[in-house]
């Protein structure tokens, strides 16, 4: 799958769609990345995955886990926002990081896999949120 054309798609810039999706796949490790609205549970885009991984698969899993856990957190009374979720496999991990967009909520994440032997989990960390500061969504 390929990343949004560089046109609006329901209104978002696609083009910084398309540039924070190509740099998350700069991620040393990266097997594949999508960008969610979890509300709404829309993939806005993607790239990688291939044969191994459908990204709008796990895109639509990982909102799942999304909501889960605002559920949870509101359903403890915790005020404290979520700054991204890990999980481990065997062989990948898979980094769920929530954009924090004060203009329209926080209703999208940025998804990644990663091959677990190359990846760097502190530094994609660190990408990620570079990459989020740069996303205006």
């Amino acid at each position: 799958m390929s990343a949004a054309p560089s046109r609006q798609r329901n209104g978002v810039p696609a083009v910084n769609i398309e540039t924070a999706l190509k740099e998350a796949m700069g991620i040393e490790g990266a097997i594949g990345v999508a960008l969610v609205d979890y509300t709404s549970g829309l993939t806005l885009g993607v790239l990688g995955g291939g044969q191994t991984m459908d990204m709008n698969i796990a895109a639509a899993g990982n909102t799942d886990v999304i909501r889960a856990k605002v559920r949870t957190l509101e359903m403890l009374g915790l005020q404290d926002g979520i700054e991204d979720i890990l999980i481990t496999l065997d062989s990948q991990y898979h980094l769920i990081r929530l954009l924090q967009n004060k203009r329209h909520g926080e209703s999208f994440f940025l998804y990644v896999s990663l091959d677990k032997t190359r990846a760097n989990l502190g530094l994609a960390r660190h990408q990620l949120r570079k990459i989020e500061r740069d996303l205006d969504v």
